[in-house]
């Protein structure tokens, strides 16, 4: 399949496994270092952490391999490759934030952003759904 695979990991289920475990776990498996290859992302409210690769590999024989990983089933956990998506969620932004703000700061080549389609702003939550002309903008 040509289709580009994503660089970040999802591993579901992981409340048995401590987020030291979790990083150490994906070091075992991929042969890769924990802050200068990839970085964890805890989400605990949804039960879920997200480990995104920097250093480029084959994220698909990655799952692969945690799927047939006895630790990782003895945790019962499961990991998939994260969706890409076209759109981002910022929060806790400042009251004053405006739609041209957000479009330019995500624009921002330096940052890892690309060309913005549209920025919604929801005031009352301090937040803004930004979508981006092709998922590649969205890191």
């Amino acid at each position: 399949d040509s289709a580009e695979a994503s660089p970040s990991v999802v591993f579901e289920n992981i409340k048995t496994c401590s987020p030291n475990c979790l990083q150490m776990l994906v070091e075992n498996i991929s042969g890769l270092s924990v802050d200068a290859d990839f970085t964890v992302e805890l989400i605990p409210e949804i039960n879920v952490a997200v480990a995104t690769f920097i250093k480029s590999i084959d994220t698909k024989e990655f799952v692969q391999k945690c799927s047939q990983d006895k630790r990782v089933r003895e945790f019962k956990m499961t990991a998939r490759l994260l969706e890409l998506t076209q759109a981002i969620k910022a929060e806790n932004l400042p009251d004053s934030i405006s739609a041209d703000y957000l479009t330019v700061y995500f624009e921002s080549a330096r940052s890892g952003g690309g060309p913005v389609s549209d920025v919604q702003l929801f005031p009352t939550e301090n937040s803004a759904i930004i979508t981006f002309c092709d998922h590649k903008g969205n890191t």
